[in-house]
């Protein structure tokens, strides 16, 4: 039996994630108390009792998420769960890499915190939006989106599972695209309730920054296999994990062709770490046939147990 670890991104987040594990494991505990260090005691009363409002703020969603999925992963740690490869779904990814001992977890929480401030400010509110699309093929959905760019810029942002793919662009043109995509036959199309649209050209501006900030960061090799976003393939030089998380903001995830990876490489289970059990879900339509878990409440660990894995 070969585990991978999955670590959510955003959109995982809800009021009291976490909290738990910061309770019954001090492994855990030490991480949230870490992450008070960095970002002031007011980070940690954010996570555990809102207001949501704040928390969904893209600049304290990414550094919660990370905390609260970095927090469980030291648990599980403890309880001698090791993973033989590491993914994570846009900003998952920094966790996968803090998993990894690529990035150290104080230097990577103001690092994503810039990251949604940068990511915020590339475009103006109700410029860009974001759609998921459910029921048309890869292929189809790329026409959708080169069909519609007579309204503007849109294009895939998320490969997140077979049937379902998410565009992101400017308002008209994912309008459009959407409108094409009920044409097309797809099953369902929904909009999404987000601050920017990620993972598309309109962040290029975010390169730059993010770039800048990552240059004064040591990035060391992974001492776990990491699949990355941008490539769907697995990557160790850390000067080339730099490239990929900058690359990352403003180019689609591939992130169904990263899990078939892990699977080509001999995983068969996976393990979903962090708020949300969106991955797992994501995992149900892309490798049916694989033992496959969410890990986000300290109760969720007596299934693992169960199950032979501690």
């Amino acid at each position: 039996m070969k585990t991978a670890f999955l670590f959510p991104g955003q959109g995982a987040q809800f009021v009291g994630m976490g909290r738990d594990f910061y309770e019954h494991f001090p492994e855990a505990g030490s991480v949230f108390k870490q992450a008070e260090d960095v970002l002031g005691s007011e980070f940690l009363e954010l996570i555990f009792n809102g207001p949501e409002n704040k928390l969904q703020m893209t600049e304290y969603t990414q550094p919660a998420i990370l905390t609260v999925s970095v927090a469980i992963f030291r648990a599980l740690e403890k309880l001698d769960l090791k993973p033989a490869g590491l993914a994570g779904l846009s900003l998952g990814e920094y966790s996968a890499l803090v998993a990894a001992g690529s990035l150290s977890f104080q230097e990577a929480l103001p690092l994503v915190q810039k990251r949604g401030i940068f990511m915020q400010e590339a475009v103006a509110e109700g410029e860009g939006s974001m759609a998921a699309i459910m029921g048309l093929s890869h292929p189809q959905v790329e026409k959708v989106c080169y069909d519609a760019r007579i309204e503007g810029l849109v294009s895939p942002a998320n490969y997140n599972c077979p049937g379902q793919i998410v565009i992101s662009g400017q308002t008209a043109a994912v309008k459009a695209a959407v409108n094409l995509a009920r044409e097309a036959g797809a099953k369902k199309v929904t909009e999404l309730k987000v601050s920017a649209p990620f993972h598309c050209a309109l962040l290029q501006p975010v390169e730059a920054r993010l770039a800048a900030e990552l240059s004064k960061i040591t990035v060391n090799e992974p001492t776990v296999p990491v699949v990355f976003n941008v490539s769907a393939q697995f990557g160790s030089n850390p000067q080339q994990i730099k490239e990929n998380l900058v690359n990352q903001v403003s180019n689609p995830i591939l992130w169904e062709q990263s899990v078939r990876n892990l699977i080509a490489a001999g995983i068969d289970t996976f393990i979903g770490l962090g708020p949300g059990n969106s991955l797992g879900r994501l995992m149900k339509r892309i490798a049916p046939e694989l033992k496959t878990f969410s890990v986000e409440k300290v109760e969720h660990i007596t299934q693992l147990k169960g199950d032979g894995f501690i």
